[in-house]
């Protein structure tokens, strides 16, 4: 199963309270107090890795919560820690930062994971409290006054995959991209004649001469309305918006019953409408299905459509492999000459954990005799 959009709670580790405490040893009639400060809850981190390429875990298991830190102990021992809780997502993977549990609002961008290893900060976990110890004064020699752990922070997280590929290839269902996905590498997908055969995307590595290669990714669903969210379009027309450059197949036989230039405007239109960005992509058009072509004219009249629009315009069939290896170094000349996909820098993230300047929290004053002993 391929999800590529999922909401999740994190929260952060609580900290450990300050232990009151009083030194007691035999011949040490006034020992002091020595309660030790409470330890520092976890805190969530996301973190980008290759060893996953969905977030369909996260589906059945869309809570995380760091463990708190310990409480202070006697004889000014400080609580242990807890460790920091990672949470693996895909490379590629968007987080957003829900404004509630219901899901309302506009989520806010917290960090665009695009690298390996790339590491961000989701909730920040409480620090311990002091102890009683840390109050004595001059004046209060034995100090009954300890604060609790403050509490970890608690986010509801948006988490959006949009895939890492240099190329994306779009086109009508039965266009052939997984036929050609399937030649030009070694993607699998399933191929058959009935639409929206496809219904995941699929990455395929393409390897060229002198150990280059490149990354493409085949989009399903591209009909009329995808920037709506007719077919599966709107569903992942995000995971094109990485790509460097577009292949644009279109079907020149007469099996589908569709005009072959209709079909070129239509699939423009439909990423105009979802993003200028995406359509403003360098893009070739490949005339597909040569292998089945019954009416040359329809491919004349595609070509000369697109040519005057002044794209790179090419005649290929994917099952047969004319014109695929053309196309293919064609291809590399765009990618080596296209921008970087744009890829946006992490947000900070407040820590409502972090006492303010001045800040004195309420400590608790414990007079019951059972709370003065070592590791109350």
């Amino acid at each position: 199963m391929f999800v590529d959009e999922v909401d999740i709670r994190v929260t952060a580790g609580d900290g450990g309270g300050g232990c009151l405490s009083f030194r007691r040893e035999k011949y040490v009639p006034r020992g002091g107090p020595d309660g030790g400060d409470g330890g520092s809850g976890g805190s969530v981190y996301v973190v980008a890795t290759t060893k996953k390429n969905t977030l369909v875990d996260f589906r059945y298991h869309p809570e995380f919560e760091a463990k708190r830190g310990q409480n202070g102990q006697g004889s000014n021992r400080t609580g242990y820690s807890s460790d920091d809780l990672e949470i693996s997502v895909p490379v590629g993977t968007l987080v957003f930062e829900r404004p509630g549990e219901d899901g309302s609002g506009q989520p806010r961008l917290i960090a665009d994971l695009a690298e390996v290893g790339q590491r961000v900060l989701v909730a920040q976990g409480g620090h311990g409290g002091r102890g009683n110890a840390r109050f004595v004064s001059s004046t209060n020699r034995a100090p009954r006054r300890t604060e609790p752990g403050r509490p970890g922070e608690q986010r509801f997280l948006r988490l959006q995959l949009k895939l890492l590929a240099d190329v994306g290839l779009v086109g009508f269902p039965n266009a052939g991209k997984s036929t050609l996905i399937s030649r030009i590498s070694a993607a699998r997908p399933k191929i058959a004649d009935y639409p929206f055969t496809t219904l995941i995307p699929n990455l395929g590595v393409v390897s060229l001469s002198d150990n280059r290669s490149f990354v493409v990714a085949d989009v399903p669903g591209l009909i009329e309305g995808a920037h709506e969210g007719h077919g599966l379009g709107h569903q992942f027309l995000r995971h094109i918006e990485r790509t460097k450059v577009i292949i644009h197949l279109v079907d020149i036989s007469s099996f589908s019953g569709r005009d072959p230039v209709d079909d070129f405007e239509t699939i423009q239109r439909e990423l105009r409408l979802f993003s200028a960005a995406v359509a403003a992509k360098p893009q070739l058009v490949a005339a597909n299905k040569l292998d089945a072509l019954d009416d040359p004219s329809r491919l004349d009249r595609l070509e000369a459509h697109v040519r005057g629009l002044g794209l790179p315009f090419h005649r290929i069939s994917g099952v047969t492999g004319v014109g695929v290896d053309v196309l293919l170094e064609e291809v590399w000349k765009a990618i080596v000459a296209a921008p970087e996909p744009q890829v946006f820098a992490p947000e900070p993230v407040t820590d409502a954990t972090t006492p303010e300047p001045g800040y004195t929290p309420e400590g608790l004053d414990l007079l019951s005799p059972a709370s003065h002993r070592r590791d109350a």
